[in-house]
């Protein structure tokens, strides 16, 4: 198991080192951020002397090395907009992303998981076509109309909740709302399809003819032996969800991780750019590595792969 662990630690460091070297090759090639900076009237002289000041006059592979060099002790430099240490501005927005993200997976898992196990115990019932036609919605649904809808629904007209911003409860539903209706709709349909092949299994037929309860059928048998794709697609989400909730926060106004990497990027804001990708990576691989270590407690047998 040691070795396991070592050996996904080691493909999380290269997935994160590949990540930053395309992120960085990406983003040299989208153009100089110097003149985004400089006045209309600045001279050339200012302009070479502000480019050698920022390193942006060295060779691509010398800014590549001390890129990486700094990005090893966590010094991806400072902001070009906000004249800030770029790693200080991204943990600043950490709390409210992670905010958003943490509840948006709560209230997808709380839905989606009883949806699609209701939905695979009454198979071709009400409650099946009713579940069925929602997560089709959810899917189908853009989450920047489904959010203009809810901000015109319960802001504008009945004045129940705020417009947007980072405050209280109310300013958190909505952006929770869209935000987990596309990911709910997605793992409600895999749980169905999961549920639904597990249920057709032997075991499952002898735990019924043994007399023991629908409830501890479903709770002990069926949903450990089909949560392992449950699982894999919980944790891509959940990785999704944190570093892909840019549209929900620009239309929120939410001052999260998203939102700044957006604004970076208009902006050509190199050191922000890249402190937020690398951020965003090391959490991803984190994720998908604590999705592969809980297989083992989920099914045994992958232990001995």
């Amino acid at each position: 198991m040691r070795a396991y662990v070592v050996s996904r630690l080691a493909q999380t460091a290269l997935v994160v080192f590949l990540s930053l070297t395309a992120v960085f090759m990406m983003v040299r090639l989208s153009g100089d951020p110097v003149l985004l900076f400089m006045p209309m009237d600045i001279q050339a002289k200012d302009v070479t002397e502000f480019r050698q000041r920022l390193g942006f006059n060295d060779p691509l592979p010398v800014q590549y090395v001390r890129f990486v060099g700094g990005a090893m002790r966590g010094d991806f430099g400072e902001s070009l907009r906000y004249r800030r240490d770029a790693l200080g501005l991204v943990l600043e927005r950490l709390p409210a992303t992670l905010l958003l993200a943490g509840t948006s997976l709560l209230l997808t898992v709380l839905v989606a998981i009883p949806l699609g196990v209701v939905s695979a115990v009454r198979r071709d019932s009400v409650l099946d076509h009713v579940g069925t036609i929602s997560t089709v919605l959810g899917q189908a649904t853009p989450g920047f109309w489904l959010g203009l809808l809810l901000i015109y629904l319960f802001s504008v007209q009945l004045r129940w909740l705020p417009t947007g911003g980072m405050g209280g409860l109310a300013h958190l539903v909505m952006p929770s709302v869209v935000l987990a209706a596309f990911y709910s709709a997605r793992i409600a349909r895999l749980t169905r399809s999961a549920v639904l092949e597990v249920l057709g299994e032997d075991y499952i037929l002898t735990a019924r003819a043994k007399g023991l309860g629908e409830g501890r059928v479903i709770g002990k048998h069926t949903l450990r032996n089909s949560a392992i794709p449950i699982v894999t697609l919980a944790g891509l989400e959940a990785g999704q969800i944190l570093g892909g909730a840019v549209i929900t926060e620009t239309i929120f106004a939410w001052p999260g991780l998203g939102r700044l990497t957006v604004q970076a990027l208009l902006n050509r804001d190199f050191p922000v750019v890249l402190a937020a990708v690398s951020f965003i990576s090391l959490m991803y691989t984190l994720i998908n590595l604590a999705v592969d270590l809980l297989y083992g407690w989920l099914d045994p047998r992958v232990r001995l792969r």
